[in-house]
């Protein structure tokens, strides 16, 4: 009898009625729009024998199911002061399975080889094992395709403890002159960071990246004298807000 009462009371509501009653949903359960705010990578590195100033930042605004993300990243040589190279994303993220965004907008370099807008479109989200996961495919204005994939992964030795892994390759599916990109894989990083999180917010870290460049972007390097691949030791911050 109960449950009769309580049919009959969902289907005398009427449709402005289950409207508002949806939006409280939402607005208590991942309606709400948030905001974050975080250097995944702020840190120091010795890099071809310079010392150089490399970042990740990355924030969003928006709700669990759609978001603006701003991304940043490149490297500054800290001893001549000038920056070797930056890169730009402004992306809209839309929720399409549990754990799981697709991305879309633009991305924009600046470099020596001077600057490049390209249309994005990825995936971001935690793969099984938590693996954290960041493909994107890359349309430059000359029509060249290119990919990136990132993959990180936090080993908790305690709460506060905790060392990450992380992957990175880039692959060019065609020879950009305008980008200085070379056909097949361009480069690879793989990195390991322990970090100690006196506070969340923030996390002083130290570690090691080995860093090389493939095909013909490697061989370029050999032939001006400059070394294909390199071991860095870094020290950094992780920082969020």
């Amino acid at each position: 009898m109960r449950m009769l009462w309580a049919i009959f009371l969902c289907t005398a509501l009427d449709a402005q009625a289950q409207d508002h009653v949806h939006d409280l949903h939402q607005q208590t359960h991942g309606g709400l729009s948030n905001w974050l705010l975080m250097a995944d990578r702020f840190e120091f590195a010795q890099h071809d024998g310079r010392d150089m100033l490399q970042w990740e930042l990355q924030g969003w605004f928006g709700s669990d199911e759609r978001k603006l993300w701003l991304k940043s990243e490149g490297e500054r040589d800290a001893d001549a002061g000038n920056t070797d190279e930056t890169e730009l994303q402004l992306l809209h993220s839309r929720a399409i399975a549990p754990y799981w965004d697709l991305q879309a907008g633009l991305r924009h370099d600046d470099g020596a080889a001077g600057s490049v807008t390209y249309a994005t479109v990825g995936l971001l989200g935690l793969a099984p094992y938590w693996f954290e996961s960041d493909a994107a495919l890359f349309l430059s204005e000359a029509g060249k395709w290119s990919a990136r994939l990132e993959v990180e992964y936090e080993l908790r030795f305690t709460q506060r403890l905790i060392l990450q892994p992380r992957l990175e390759l880039n692959h060019a599916f065609s020879h950009d002159s305008t980008a200085a990109v070379f056909q097949g894989f361009n480069d690879t990083s793989l990195g390991l960071r322990l970090r100690y999180e006196f506070l969340r917010e923030v996390a002083p870290y130290v570690g090691v990246e080995w860093w090389q460049a493939r095909g013909s972007a490697g061989k370029m390097l050999q032939r001006a004298g400059s070394d294909s691949s390199e071991a860095r030791v870094l020290a950094g911050l992780r920082l969020w807000y």
